[in-house]
């Protein structure tokens, strides 16, 4: 039923302030949904969007605000960056040297240099044919498989991955520097026999579940096959991972947490799950009662679903979905994965399953992006912010040094101030929601080696977006997996100190100084020191 509005001439003085703050803040609110949905439909008209003249709002700053800075005097110059290539000695004679001078050494100037230059090399394999009419050709050298060797192919690979350009640029440069090479042989590079890439970055990604004691995680746009789908990174200090999916639910999320398996289950911390989701226990008594605990694949699971009924019942929470997210969740228990580690996010709910934590940035970021029409509202805002970042400084000094005897002076002091009423309501709305997340704005008091926000997770997939801006969409399966692969790799690499040219040739059988040892071992390592 439409509610009927006051009429305007019987209301007292008194009530028009508050009434005319409040449609205020509703238009505010309204505009910037109507630019936002305006900017979408641009978007999927395939427009250009409204120019960026302004610059983007920044955030707060509050975690280098609170940053302890160094004194001057402690302060130290970068010094002189070392080439990491080998280098090369040359002496140079002194010319016209009068008679009578002696020789005081030598003088270093170092000058760094890059050769690129095409290299065809036509191997003439001998060919024999044996007296039973066999024919034998000598074999090629290793890492040669195809027409093109494994530098044009790691030059290829960095250029495009960590270079961020495009196929038809990269095209133009090769040609100019002398090579017969088309387009469609370089996409070929790009997405084909590329397996064991994809298959090192899962393997990454196991190795950080089974060892991190935190990860964090974002996700952004994505399109493949034209169509819009969702980007999800999942990292820590130590490694990245990314994957494109069509859809960015819990159930989505759940399965990228099972790092490549297939598999559902059906356990205690599996019914566990689905007691905390309020699944109805008539559903859950049809799936303990049923000797079936593991599945191989989402076939056989909705099979056993279709077997009990439990696809028929139209009961509020959806059955399927939690049950699904329950068996999804029990078979990230049984292959060891998130035993013991924190999720930290935005507070999108797709990601908040197990131990969950919030980011205290994006929390602090939704009172900063408040609209405020009155001087006592600015003041109020202010205020709270204040508040929060004097609260944050202290997090961030107790995570550093953990002292059980502040942990429950830090609980009253969030209590405090979100549970504080300023008379500013919109204010007073978002305190109180945030104050409902308390146990994971909190989770640093009981884990303090978790960071309090997700700034690595959002620096992450940038390189995402900018992929995203550059290429558009993806058109085939392998290379969306190709591309989700090789960039998670190449932070992977920037994590753990290793130069991913370096890694490119050790993997692609090119010319490095030192082989590059596996991935998932070295996150295993890095995680394992940092515990």
């Amino acid at each position: 039923m439409t509610k009927t509005p006051p009429d305007i001439d019987l209301l007292p003085p008194s009530a028009l302030r508050p009434l005319t703050l409040g449609l205020l803040e509703e238009n505010a609110r309204l505009t910037a949904e109507n630019g936002a949905l305006r900017e979408e439909i641009a978007r999927l008209k395939g427009l250009k969007g409204k120019p960026n003249i302004k610059p983007p709002s920044k955030p707060s700053g509050m975690d280098k605000a609170t940053e302890k800075r160094p004194r001057r005097e402690e302060k130290r110059g970068r010094g002189a960056k070392k080439p990491s290539a080998p280098v090369e000695e040359r002496m140079i004679a002194a010319a016209d040297i009068p008679p009578g001078s002696r020789f005081k050494g030598y003088e270093d100037f170092t000058i760094q240099d890059l050769k690129i230059e095409a290299r065809v090399v036509c191997y003439r394999r001998e060919r024999w044919l044996t007296p039973d009419g066999r024919t034998v050709l000598a074999p090629l050298p290793a890492g040669i498989s195809d027409h093109f060797g494994p530098e044009i192919k790691r030059f290829i690979l960095a250029q495009y991955h960590q270079g961020q350009t495009t196929v038809p640029r990269l095209v133009s440069l090769l040609q100019s520097l002398g090579m017969d090479i088309s387009k469609r042989q370089v996409v070929r590079i790009l997405t084909d026999a590329n397996d064991a890439f994809v298959a090192e970055a899962r393997d990454v990604l196991r190795a950080g579940l089974t060892h991190a004691d935190w990860i964090s995680v974002d996700d952004t746009g994505a399109r493949h096959r034209g169509k819009n789908g969702f980007c999800t990174q999942i990292g820590n200090d130590a490694f990245t991972f990314f994957a494109t999916t069509g859809s960015k639910s819990r159930a989505n999320f759940l399965g990228l947490l099972r790092a490549g398996h297939a598999d559902y289950a059906l356990n205690d911390r599996a019914f566990a799950y689905m007691r905390s989701r309020n699944l109805a226990g008539t559903v859950i008594a049809k799936l303990t009662g049923h000797p079936a605990r593991h599945f191989a694949d989402g076939d056989a699971w909705q099979a056993h679903l279709d077997s009990l009924g439990i696809t028929k019942l139209k009961v509020h929470p959806d059955p399927v979905m939690v049950a699904t997210e329950g068996a999804l969740f029990g078979a990230i228990v049984i292959h060891g994965f998130l035993d013991g580690t924190v999720i930290i996010s935005d507070d999108a709910g797709q990601f908040n399953v197990s131990e969950h934590a919030l980011c205290w940035i994006h929390a602090e970021r939704l009172i900063h992006k408040l609209d405020t029409f009155t001087e006592a509202a600015r003041a109020a805002k202010e205020e709270v912010r204040a508040l929060i970042w004097e609260l944050y400084a202290d997090l961030k000094a107790y995570r550093a040094a953990p002292d059980p005897g502040r942990k429950a002076e830090l609980e009253g002091r969030f209590d405090a101030i979100f549970g504080r009423r300023t008379g500013f309501a919109t204010l007073d709305r978002l305190l109180a929601r945030l104050r409902a997340n308390r146990a994971e704005l909190l989770r640093v008091l009981d884990r303090p080696e978790i960071p309090l926000h997700t700034n690595g997770s959002e620096n992450d997939i940038r390189c995402q977006v900018i992929r995203r801006k550059i290429s558009g969409t993806t058109r085939s399966d392998e290379g969306r997996d190709c591309r989700d692969a090789f960039l998670g790799l190449a932070k992977t690499c920037f994590k753990l100190g290793i130069s991913f040219w370096d890694y490119l040739g050790s993997r692609l059988g090119a010319a490095v100084s030192e082989t590059v040892p596996c991935l998932a071992e070295m996150v295993a390592a890095r995680c394992d020191s940092s515990a």
